[in-house]
């Protein structure tokens, strides 16, 4: 069992299933999707952390299943095995293309004992890692809100008080949880604004109030909570869903690359 007893299913049809509205991101999506940054420093700092954390001997055996959580099997697979971890579990329907790439050490069976959580710095993983992955978009643009004017579909939304709003890239198709509006934020510029109204399709509309935010700024859904930034463990109390379906989703719908 992973830590937590979460696990993660072989393919995403658990994941769309209890969240349904990401299961048809739109053809247009791509284009406003944001950016999903996987630091290779981290997941390597992390797998450390988690072999050091591990009990019991035996082989290692690693887990890339659903696209290595969203956040890209072949470079997961390269981490574990540069740390000696030699087996990797992958999907079935994942080998022929993971061999493709270059990928070895792949099995489809056995429980792994290298917790993924730790790996990839998710709630319930060992307090030392670190979120690996990181979520930006990017404000469109910017407009006043006056008081009673409401935002986004039904609005449900409406302004206590005059304000401005940011329109910013990411919405459902790219895995940005409708349960987020009015329950999580993003951090533009340093500081946290909350996200308003429902999420849209490709982008989600933020409250900035008095800040001088340009257009094209950017805006960090996920990122290092050292840094006072959003966190995963926040989508999870706000939707009900856990880590690894809302992170799964995110990295393989985002315009995902791996950094140094």
């Amino acid at each position: 069992m992973l830590r937590g007893g979460e696990g993660v299913p072989d393919s995403l049809d658990g994941v769309t299933a209890a969240n349904p509205e990401t299961a048809a991101p739109a053809a247009h999506g791509r284009r406003s999707a944001p950016s999903a940054r996987v630091s290779r420093g981290t997941v390597a700092a992390n797998i450390a952390v988690a072999l050091a954390g591990r009990s019991g001997s035996g082989p290692l055996l690693g887990d890339a299943r659903a696209d290595a959580w969203g956040h890209g099997a072949a470079d997961t697979i390269a981490a574990l095995h540069a740390a000696g971890v030699a087996a990797v579990r992958v999907d079935a329907s994942a080998i022929a293309a993971l061999t493709d790439a270059g990928c070895t050490g792949l099995t489809v069976t056995g429980e792994p004992n290298v917790d993924p959580l730790t790996v990839f710095g998710l709630p319930g993983g060992d307090p030392a890692s670190r979120p690996a992955l990181r979520l930006t978009g990017r404000v469109l643009s910017t407009k006043p809100l006056l008081r009673g004017e409401g935002v986004s579909y039904g609005y449900l939304h409406r302004a206590a008080a005059d304000t401005r709003i940011a329109l910013v890239t990411g919405g459902y198709a790219q895995g940005i949880s409708r349960g987020l509006g009015g329950r999580a934020a993003v951090a533009i510029g340093g500081v946290q604004h909350p996200i308003v109204g429902r999420v849209a399709m490709d982008v989600c509309v933020v409250d900035v109030g008095a800040a001088g935010i340009a257009r094209g700024a950017v805006a960090v859904f996920l990122g290092d909570p050292q840094a006072g930034e959003p966190v995963i463990a926040e989508w999870v109390g706000a939707t009900g869903l856990g880590a690894a379906e809302l992170i799964t989703v995110v990295g393989q719908r985002s315009l995902r690359e791996w950094v140094e």
